[in-house]
């Protein structure tokens, strides 16, 4: 069976920034940027400041905190600073303190309050809680490989946070998630191994983590509440609500979660290069509830975690860059010693092509003539290729891990050339030089059947999250290991050298 992209465009295109809800264990405050006016809430905020919700609209905010927590909201959060800050606020109502705990965001025009209601008061200082996280930073700090990082970050979350289950989740190219670390009480259904199909968390979802590092639901059997009013007076719309932490939840994934058998989860996510890595999932099997501190201890570590994962893979590129490097200046000698490109980089001995670029098949075509090394399809297979090669103008490096499905005859030798790099020399007369790579076959074990993840109803209308994560096998074939950028780079130089050297040949 080939590989197949299990993405989703429905899920992918839901507005999860026009949920205009929020989740009921905390309160949203949407206030006039320039005045501190309250021009939207959340309907549950008599719950917290003990004012019916019409009344407390088109109030000043100012009326309820003191002059120096208003002299903040109004000078460090302009237009344009995007960050969330955290705050803690003495709000008076009724002759009564409340001392919520608040993340307070900018936009064009407002300002967002996310508050959290502190039923017992607690004050603690920077050192109490860095004593909590110490240990575990300078653990995943001393790790020596990206796995026991990711085992080592996946264990100290677990005893800090209480979560009955911790996975670890890396994306692969098709953004399918892998569980490559695991934590769990006894009862839980393990998962280490498995792979989730990319639709589980579609790209828009993906995209939200970008924004935000985590994401909490204490309780997945919730009542949503609303807005008030429904409409933003300021941009006459639903609020973008897509970086709120307190954004209510689509309804597939709560249903989702009910067939995970879990009532809370927490994701959070694990950047490299700028990009989604990875999350790390956790679960309850009863609801949970966790503090902004104890969620903002967890997105230290989910910041340490990364920056650990990013530097292992910095070396690893490092390392690979120079050694391909060292790989390339070789070549080159060998070849301006023979004063042949086929002898040069096709010689029995190390370094020749294959060593250079981890390949078991490397092919030299030059005006005709074809000089092997290793295992390559056969004489006929090469020159039709050649054909294919020249036909498609390639005059810059060209690879595929998965050439079969480019081309319908390298089928016949799947089992050699899955994968293909091809560094042209001079492409419009059909010389290059190929490396090939075989066929990895795999079986991934799914976590449920993949071609199930979304489930229509009859009306075409109404959907559903599959319900089974019973192991789902699936063999792949005609894969190979893929071209990595480093490789690219090293063969793009080469093809540079290999056109020089040729026409110089031509001219002397």
């Amino acid at each position: 069976m080939a590989k197949k992209n299990f993405d989703s465009e429905f899920c992918g295109s839901l507005p999860l920034h026009n949920i205009n809800q929020i989740q009921p264990h905390g309160y949203l405050l949407v206030l006039d940027q320039q005045t501190l006016d309250i021009i939207q809430v959340s309907e549950n905020i008599e719950e917290l400041m003990g004012i019916n919700v019409i009344d407390l609209v088109n109030t000043s905010f100012i009326e309820y905190i003191s002059t120096e927590q208003s002299e903040i909201l109004l000078s460090k959060f302009k237009p344009g600073f995007s960050e969330k800050i955290p705050l803690s606020f003495n709000i008076t109502c009724n002759g009564k303190l409340r001392q919520p705990h608040a993340l307070v965001q900018a936009k064009n025009n407002y300002l967002i309050l996310e508050l959290e209601h502190i039923k017992e008061h607690k004050e603690r200082f920077f050192t109490d809680v860095f004593q909590e996280i110490k240990y575990a930073m300078a653990a995943i700090e001393n790790a020596g490989s990206v796995q026991e990082a990711c085992e080592i970050a996946i264990y100290e979350i677990k005893q800090l946070s209480g979560f009955d289950g911790i996975m670890m989740y890396r994306f692969d190219s098709d953004w399918n998630g892998t569980v490559i670390a695991e934590q769990k009480i006894a009862g839980m259904e393990s998962y280490l191994g498995n792979t989730f199909p990319a639709s589980d968390i579609p790209k828009q979802a993906r995209a939200l983590y970008l924004k935000n590092p985590y994401r909490l639901i204490p309780n997945r059997v919730y009542t949503p509440v609303k807005l008030y009013p429904v409409i933003n007076p300021v941009t006459h719309t639903f609020i973008d609500l897509s970086d709120c932490n307190l954004r209510s939840v689509a309804a597939v994934h709560l249903e989702y979660l009910k067939n995970m058998k879990v009532m809370a989860s927490m994701s959070v996510r694990v950047i490299k290069d700028g990009q989604l890595w990875g999350l790390i999932a956790c679960h309850h099997v009863t609801p949970k509830y966790l503090s902004y501190e104890l969620c903002s201890v967890i997105e230290l570590l989910s910041s340490v975690i990364s920056n650990k994962i990013s530097g292992i893979y910095n070396q690893e590129e490092f390392d690979k860059a120079a050694y391909l490097h060292q790989q390339k200046a070789a070549l080159i000698e060998q070849v301006y010693t023979e004063q042949d490109i086929a002898k040069g980089i096709l010689n029995m001995e190390k370094p020749n092509l294959l060593a250079m670029f981890n390949a078991t098949g490397a092919a030299v075509i030059n005006d005709g003539q074809f000089d092997t090394l290793g295992n390559t399809p056969g004489l006929h297979y090469l020159e039709d290729l050649t054909l294919w090669l020249e036909g498609k103008k390639i005059n810059s490096v060209f690879e595929s891990s998965n050439l079969a499905s480019l081309y319908d005859d390298a089928a016949d030798y799947a089992d050699i050339a899955s994968g293909i790099l091809v560094i042209p020399i001079n492409g419009d007369k059909g010389n290059f030089i190929l490396c090939f790579r075989p066929e990895i076959i795999q079986t991934i074990k799914w976590g449920g059947d993949p071609n199930q993840a979304i489930n229509f109803e009859k009306n075409g209308k109404a959907y559903h999250p599959r319900n089974s994560f019973k192991l789902w096998q699936q063999m792949v074939k005609q894969i190979a290991a893929p071209w990595t950028p480093q490789e690219l780079a090293a063969a793009e130089m080469f093809r540079s050298f290999a056109f020089e050297f040729q026409t110089k040949q031509l001219y002397n």
